[in-house]
Formats: C-alpha cells, sequence, structure tokens
C-alpha cells in the first residue's frame, strides 16, 4: 500500500471528537454539549427500557445497552452529533434470537455482529451499504413497524395473556381470543400516552414528545394510585449499580446457530447507523466518517454484550434531538450516556414507576413512525418487480423472520438486477460498418479507420455485440453463430461497446474461437477496449484466437478481413467459403 493510501486510511479512522477538539473546544461549546447532552439523556431513557422490554430484554439491558454503547461510540465514532443506543430495528430480531437461543445466544450473535461491523469499518466496505435497494429496505422497516406494533397491544391495553406466541398470527390469534379481558387503567395510560406524543408534536414541536407523554403519564398513574402494572412491578428494582464485563459460553455450534442472525444484525446496524449520520450531516453541515462510525459501532456492541446489553446503532429520533439542542460535539453524547449512568445509580426508583402501558405507547408510536405508510403506499406506483421485491420482503418480515427476509429480499433485487442488465446487452448482426473505434494503441492500422459507410466483403459476417459480457448473457455468443444458415469464412466481432468482461464471459468467448475453428471459421475482434483486452492477455486467449486477429479498430479489422478472404478456400461462384465447410456439428459431412 502506497503511503497515500496509508494516510487516507488513517484518516478515515479518526473519531470526530479528536476532530472537535483539533478544531478548538472551549466553555461556549462545553455548555451547548452539557444542555443538549441532558436533554437526549432524558429523552433515552424511556425509549432505551421500552425497546429493551419489546425485545424481551430487561429495562436494565437497555440502559447498559444505551451507556456502554452509546459513550463507546461516541468517544471512537466518526460522526459529531451521533447518539447510539437501541433503536426499534432490532426489537423483532433480538426478539427472535432469545426465543431460539435465549439471551446467551443473543450475546454471542451481538458479539459476532460487532466483529463483522469493525471489519466493515476497517476494510472500507461499509460504503457497500448504501447499495442494498430501497425496496428490500422499505418492505422490511415497514414490516418491522408492523411487528413492534403487534408486539406492544398486551401491554398496551393490559389483556390477560401468560406469554406471548412469537409468531405474528399466534400473536393475532392471542389478542382475538383475551380482547375481553382488556383492563381500563393500562388500556386509558396506553392510548393516552399514543395520543400525547403526537398532540405534543403538533402543538409544541420544540417539546420532546416521548419523554413529557411518558413523564405525565406516570405523573398521574402515581398520583391518583391508579392499578397499572409497571417497570418495578414487573421486573423488580433496577440494580443500582453497573454489572462487571463477563465473556459468554462460546461455542462453535451456537455460533453457527446465531452467524445468520448476527449478519442481520451488523447491515441493520450499519444501515441505521449511516443512515443517521447522513441525516446529521445534512441538518449541521457536517461529514461524517463511515469508516470511523463503523469500527466504534462494532466496538460499542461488543461492549455492550460484554456488560449484558443488547445491540445498539445510531439513533436517528436521538441525534436530531442532540442537533437540535444545540450539541457541538460528541461530548453531548458522552453525557447522554452519564446522564444515563446516573439514572441508573441514582434515580432507579423514578424509572421503576414507569407504567408498562407509557412504554407500550411510546412503541406503538415508534412502529407508527418506523412503518413510514407513504413510502410504503408510494411504492405502488414503482415498477412491478420492484413491488414484489418490497412486497416479498415485508411478507416474510412479518410471517417469517427479518433475516430470512433481508435474505430473500436482497436476493430477488439481484437476481432482478441480473434481468435488467442481461436486457441492456445485446448482440446483432451488421450489414454494414458505420464509424470507426478510436484505436487502443497508435498503429499504422489505426491511422486506416475512416468515418462512413464500409460494406461488407462476400463471405464475411459481422456482429455487434453491446453492453458488458458477463456471466448472465455469455450464451448470447453462440446463440449468434448458431442463427447463421452456414459458417462464413471470416466471422468479424464488434467489441467497441463491451467495457467489461468477467471469466464466464472470457469462457464463452474462448468456447466461440473453439466452434469458430471446428467450422473453419476465422474470428476477428475489432475495437476491444482496456478491460476486456487486458482479460483477453490475461488469459491467453489472444494467443489461441491470433494476435494479428485481435484488432483495436475497425481499420485493422477490415485489413485483416481482406487477407483472410483473400487466403480462404472460393466456391463454385469464386466466393469465400470456410476451410471447412461443415455444420456446429463436429464431424459432420461438408
Amino acid at each position: 500500500m502506497s503511503e497515500q493510501r496509508k494516510a487516507f486510511s488513517l484518516a478515515g479512522l479518526r473519531p470526530a471528537l479528536a476532530r472537535s477538539l483539533a478544531e478548538g473546544y472551549g466553555p461556549a461549546e462545553l455548555r451547548k454539549d452539557l444542555v443538549a447532552g441532558l436533554t437526549v439523556g432524558v429523552v433515552a431513557l424511556p425509549l432505551a427500557m421500552a425497546f429493551s422490554i419489546g425485545a424481551g430484554g430487561s429495562p436494565a439491558q437497555g440502559l447498559y445497552t444505551a451507556i456502554v454503547a452509546g459513550f463507546l461510540i461516541a468517544l471512537l465514532g466518526g460522526s459529531k452529533f451521533q447518539v447510539s443506543g437501541p433503536t426499534g430495528a432490532f426489537v423483532v430480531i433480538i426478539a427472535g434470537i432469545i426465543a431460539r437461543q435465549g439471551m446467551g445466544g443473543l450475546v454471542v450473535a451481538t458479539i459476532l455482529a460487532g466483529l463483522i461491523l469493525v471489519a466493515l469499518g476497517l476494510s472500507g466496505l461499509g460504503t457497500l451499504i448504501k447499495f442494498i435497494p430501497y425496496p428490500v429496505t422499505v418492505g422490511f422497516t415497514t414490516g418491522i413497524g408492523v411487528i413492534i406494533f403487534a408486539g406492544q397491544v398486551k401491554d398496551l391495553l393490559g389483556l390477560d395473556i401468560a406469554k406471548l406466541e412469537p409468531e405474528f398470527f399466534g400473536k393475532l390469534g392471542q389478542y382475538a381470543e383475551s380482547i375481553g379481558t382488556a383492563a381500563l387503567w393500562p388500556s386509558v395510560l396506553g392510548l393516552g400516552t399514543v395520543a400525547l406524543i403526537f398532540l405534543l408534536r403538533k402543538l409544541a414541536p420544540k417539546i420532546p414528545a416521548a419523554v413529557s407523554a411518558v413523564a405525565l403519564v406516570t405523573l398521574a398513574a402515581w398520583a391518583l394510585g391508579l392499578d397499572a402494572e409497571t417497570v418495578g412491578s414487573r421486573y423488580g428494582a433496577i440494580p443500582r449499580g453497573f454489572p462487571a464485563p463477563s465473556l459468554p459460553a462460546l461455542s462453535l455450534e451456537t455460533i453457527r446457530e446465531v452467524f445468520p442472525s448476527a449478519v442481520t444484525i451488523a447491515l441493520l446496524a450499519a444501515i441505521e447507523s449511516l443512515l443517521s449520520a447522513v441525516v446529521a450531516d445534512g441538518m449541521t453541515g457536517d461529514r461524517h466518517s463511515s469508516g470511523a462510525e463503523l469500527t466504534a459501532l462494532g466496538l460499542g456492541n461488543i461492549a455492550s454484550a460484554l456488560f449484558g446489553g443488547i445491540p445498539a446503532t445510531g439513533a436517528i429520533a436521538r441525534t436530531a434531538t442532540n442537533i437540535k439542542a444545540g450539541a457541538a460535539s460528541p461530548v453531548s453524547a458522552l453525557i447522554h450516556a452519564l446522564v444515563l449512568l446516573a439514572f441508573t445509580l441514582f434515580l432507579g426508583p423514578v424509572a421503576e414507576a414507569i407504567p408498562l402501558a407509557a412504554l407500550a405507547g411510546v412503541l406503538v408510536v415508534v412502529a407508527i413512525d418506523m412503518s413510514e405508510l407513504p413510502r410504503f403506499l408510494g411504492m405502488r406506483r414503482a415498477p412491478k418487480s420492484d413491488l414484489i421485491v418490497m412486497l416479498t420482503t415485508f411478507a416474510i418480515t412479518v410471517v417469517i423472520d427479518l433475516t430470512a427476509a433481508v435474505m430473500v429480499g436482497l436476493g430477488i433485487a439481484i437476481f432482478l438486477f441480473l434481468k435488467r442488465s442481461m436486457e441492456t446487452t445485446s448482440i446483432a448482426p451488421a450489414d454494414s460498418l458505420l464509424g470507426a473505434e478510436a484505436p487502443l494503441a497508435a498503429s499504422p492500422a489505426g491511422a486506416a479507420a475512416e468515418e462512413g459507410a464500409r460494406r461488407l466483403p462476400a463471405g464475411c459476417e459481422v456482429f455487434e455485440i453491446a453492453g458488458p459480457l458477463f456471466f448472465g448473457v455469455a450464451d448470447l455468443l453462440q446463440d449468434a453463430l448458431a442463427a447463421l444458415e452456414k459458417p462464413p469464412a471470416v466471422f468479424v466481432l464488434r467489441m467497441r461497446q463491451v467495457p467489461s468482461i468477467d471469466a464466464s464471459g472470457l469462457n464463452a468467448l474462448a468456447a466461440f474461437a473453439k466452434r469458430c475453428h471446428r467450422q473453419g471459421t476465422a474470428l476477428v475482434l475489432s475495437g476491444v477496449r482496456e478491460q476486456p483486452h487486458a482479460a483477453i492477455r490475461k488469459m491467453g486467449l489472444d494467443m489461441q484466437i491470433g494476435p494479428e486477429n485481435v484488432c483495436a479498430d475497425l481499420g485493422a479489422a477490415l485489413a485483416r478481413v481482406e487477407a483472410l478472404l483473400a487466403a480462404a478456400p472460393k466456391d463454385a461462384q469464386g466466393r469465400p467459403r470456410a476451410h471447412h465447410a461443415q455444420h456446429p456439428k463436429e464431424g459432420s459431412p461438408a
């Protein structure tokens, strides 16, 4: 690696905190970060607990995640304003892992996901995340929203259900059977939280709606002594300390079982974190480093798992709140983590008093926000293939699980991309040659190329291939030769519009050259561009075809055609024919 590339790689991993301090950090910036950190810390408190509870964890696990991962990602991350912690996108996948492999499996999956994220950050491959098709992201985010919503109905209405079924339709069946057990006060508190959030967003958009609604509902429930289950009554007292880090029990079997889920966690974390960083850049005019952000995200998830937490990523809502509160640097996100630590150590009783119905109401709003129904419904105007990808991803997310949905959605999208790519590559006969290619290198033959129409001599067939020659279109060459009534003396393949060729394309070209040779047809390539020309030389295919038959431009190709036709045997009418005038089947009579 050159010194320049080394410097570029190291610069891409530089934390935004180091950049902020180098630009000058003083009391004015610290005051801004204190206000923003306190604000976003209070906002993150109910969300961290709600997401963890919704995923099947404990409220303490959500707090540990926001504290450990939130602090470490802010310390080492590539965005000045990113706030990280548990998010709604993980609720479904975490719940599935806990249901199948238990909490130990979740810890292993989170560590594996962290290692994948570190690898993405260090390699620079994280930028490829942006190429995940839009229909896939719409399908699984809307599906996640539907599943989160379905998972909150029990606590939202206080239904008497001992244990919720993990499957979507199983939940719906349970709700239908137990709807008559809905309790008055949990329903009032849960639905009231939802209504308050939307009302505050409309009437007082500058006030953090979720935390204000939860605070008002909690105060009302406590003051009136309402009969509603709280965080403390279900999960007990929030630990007044901080857990020591511990390594999970690792086994090859567990790693195999959770690896697909770990990949999904890593992809979701990378997508959401980079999207949040891009949003922050748009709001502030700053520019994040994706390499540093993903590396820090990976380390933060590993640390979170070691302290008993759950997966974390950049949170768009908390990041936006941080910016609107006046944050000046990553110090605000560090303060947000310390605020949550203070709640865990000293203000546990306040968090324990929050009604579960209120947290369920927060998650219902999150589900509605994630669903983004206008985007989902707007896809009906998209091409039918994209609509199919979105609906398939959505259906599998809801009915099966998110891991399968992402894999199937990406698989269908890739096949559709290949189909479209195949449609852009074509091979067709040319009755006349119009124009000339620019020579690849200066040569006397290149100077002979002229603009204008060029008539084809007898005994010569010319086909032009347009588009990349890759595995999806490799059979086009064989189809072109098979379409001819009899083999010509010379076959010219114009490649001026072939920007690239892969191994399958090279193999198809080699097979095509062998077939031409068996039939006594001389193959001439015209206008071979830089990448295909280099690949043909590297594979030794130019020696098989004949170096003199790989021509840089049209003038050289036509000169070569004339020489070959002059040496070709003639038929009864004096027209050039193939040296062995036999049909494609080897050994058939002339």
